[in-house]
């Protein structure tokens, strides 16, 4: 489980107000000193995220937050970054107290602006003078009964294991479904260039193959130099190709006209994000101009190569279609401007180091802005002209 990567855990955020309680509860709650616990407001200052194994809930990434009612000379930057946490929250615990609960609501309703199932927390409730009258009262504000919990004595921990269970549904979701079924022989083209590191391979790739091979498919791996070898290798051509996307156009040119063709960005566009959303966007290259503004947003914060495909064969590909005046800007990692309108089209990268949370955060932020968004994928197919030649 600790080989789980993170973007395929149940991400779940603790909130509230500084010193309510939050970093004991995930102690209590994991059965480790996982959080540092102090008396002192403020103490967590920034998010802190720790991957556990818990029963019945699998793979949980914990993530323990900034008090959002911190007024510190720092306080609005970390109640930002709590808010980035919420982005990715698939489950939030909100943690609430005797008397005034206006922040709690109001985060109450950020949660439920992003359809964040949440668990009302009634936290130190062996520190209060009245934990019935105190629960009434959050359940008549919020209509969520809470759990009044301790993580002092142990009360009602069981029973918030318990609960998070039940809210988690896990859907079942395949990286590959309706491309590749069981038994297909499936071959994977993977450039090994300077962002795939000596001694590793890429994480979709990884995943990818893995899910292959859990269906029994006969998976076939290449490099573009090698795939006509690997063709001639086989006694019939492959079901599907799986290329790197930016191999999309040498890969395209010598596919067996039986075998079927998408790439490694465009199966994570479906499986983390939406792949509709993603194919409208796509749309608007063709309307771009060279005074246009195109955003690339990157989840990787590794330093730029001369070979990275986000700061420089995309760009290059865009600025050769539109002009050499369109403006590029690009983003890495949990950075992710809250105004979009500024810009005529976003393009994400494959976001394997997010979950679909996250990315459909993001895809939502740029509807509410009508806002374009698509995929490294999808743009480079689009812009090579087959996007309605692969599949997605």
């Amino acid at each position: 489980m600790n080989d789980t990567p993170a973007s395929e855990r149940l991400h779940i955020g603790f909130f509230g107000r500084c010193n309510s309680g939050k970093s004991s509860l995930i102690n209590a709650l994991t059965g480790q000193s996982v959080a540092v616990v102090s008396d002192i407001a403020g103490t967590t200052t920034d998010p802190v995220s720790k991957a556990m194994e818990l029963p019945g809930l699998g793979a949980c990434l914990l993530t323990d937050t900034p008090g959002f009612d911190d007024t510190g000379a720092l306080g609005p930057q970390r109640i930002e970054r709590t808010l980035r946490a919420a982005d990715r929250t698939q489950i939030a615990v909100l943690l609430f107290g005797e008397g005034d609960c206006a922040a709690e609501l109001d985060w109450l309703g950020q949660f439920r602006a992003r359809e964040i199932p949440v668990i009302a927390v009634l936290a130190q409730c062996d520190r209060l003078t009245d934990p019935a009258r105190a629960a009434r009262a959050v359940e008549e504000r919020t209509a969520l009964p809470p759990l009044c919990v301790s993580a002092a004595t142990g009360q009602g921990i069981e029973e918030l294991r318990r609960a998070l269970a039940a809210v988690h549904r896990d859907e079942p979701r395949e990286i590959t479904a309706g491309v590749a079924e069981q038994g297909d022989t499936v071959l994977l083209v993977m450039p090994q260039d300077a962002q795939a590191p000596k001694g590793r391979l890429i994480l979709p790739q990884v995943q990818t193959i893995r899910e292959l091979l859990d269906k029994e498919c006969t998976t076939i791996c290449c490099t573009p130099q090698g795939m006509s070898a690997a063709l001639a290798a086989l006694a019939r051509p492959p079901k599907l190709i799986v290329t790197d996307s930016q191999a999309f156009e040498a890969v395209y040119r010598q596919k067996p006209a039986a075998s079927r063709l998408t790439s490694f960005s465009v199966l994570f566009a479906r499986y983390k994000g939406d792949i509709d959303a993603f194919t409208d966007g796509a749309a608007a290259i063709g309307r771009l101009t060279p005074s246009s503004r195109v955003l690339i947003a990157e989840a990787c914060t590794h330093a730029p190569r001369t070979e990275d495909i986000g700061r420089v064969k995309l760009p290059a590909m865009l600025r050769k279609k539109i002009g050499a005046e369109l403006r590029v800007d690009v983003i890495s990692g949990a950075d992710f401007p809250d105004d979009l309108t500024p810009y005529d089209l976003v393009i994400h990268c494959g976001a394997c180091m997010f979950n679909r949370r996250h990315v459909l955060n993001r895809i939502a932020r740029a509807r509410a802005q009508s806002v374009p968004i698509t995929n490294y994928g999808v743009a480079i197919a689009a812009l090579i002209g087959i996007l309605d030649r692969i599949e997605y």
